[in-house]
């Protein structure tokens, strides 16, 4: 039954590292190799592995960057080859990396009546599955820019990560009534930690190294869901 006093508090998860333990480059890599050319497929694959130390660099400098880096890489691609993969992709890859506990951490959180919300970099069509299979209404992720039915390589405004994740949990909190005072929120990485600051409750998950030092300082719970 849920309690009333969580009828405007909502739960905010990263999910890359916090609640799965792959990322957006191992989503990228599943449709490099379902390529319709198996020669494109090689190459595409190849490019991929190649420019994880690109991806990796621009990851450390600037979320913004990186994603504006890494996400040309999709230019070209089908949108309905993409929506359409989407479904194997959960299967094959993202249900195995699911950590044990995140299913149990949403289901106790969803018995207390509290909304909850998944806040990603990854992109929507890539993240839809989880959130159903975790049965989290509201998903918030980064969407590609498709024209003629192609993607363009560019993301569509508004940017999800890093810093810009605080104003738009602020955003939703407005639309949703949402009291951030007494909301929670859990990542894996300190590039969240803007998003982890708006809240009530923040919980660092499977935390980096800088992350769990933050935690350390401000007192907050460190949780394995490993």
């Amino acid at each position: 039954m849920n309690h009333p006093k969580y009828r405007n508090s909502a739960a905010f998860y990263d999910v890359d590292g916090t609640l799965i333990r792959i990322n957006v480059v191992h989503a990228f890599a599943f449709y490099a190799a379902r390529q319709p050319s198996l020669i494109s497929s090689a190459k595409r694959v190849v490019s991929t592995a190649a420019s994880v130390p690109v991806f990796w660099a621009a990851d450390k400098i600037s979320r913004k960057w990186f994603n504006e880096v890494f996400y040309k890489n999709y230019a070209g691609e089908s949108q309905d080859r993409l929506f359409t993969l989407a479904e194997e992709l959960f299967t094959e890859v993202v249900k195995p990396n699911i950590y044990p506990h995140a299913l149990e951490l949403i289901a106790d959180s969803k018995r207390a009546g509290v909304k909850q919300v998944l806040i990603s970099g990854a992109l929507d069509f890539t993240i839809r599955p989880l959130a159903e299979h975790l049965g989290v209404d509201h998903l918030i992720a980064n969407k590609l820019e498709f024209k003629d039915g192609y993607a363009t390589g560019k993301l569509c405004k508004p940017f999800i990560g890093g810093a810009n994740k605080a104003d738009i949990m602020r955003d939703f909190a407005k639309r949703n009534d949402v009291d951030l005072a007494e909301s929670w929120a859990y990542s894996d990485s300190f590039s969240d930690f803007p998003m982890l600051t708006v809240v009530g409750h923040p919980t660092a998950v499977n935390p980096d190294m800088r992350l769990r030092a933050a935690a350390r300082s401000y007192d907050w719970p460190v949780l394995s869901l490993k």
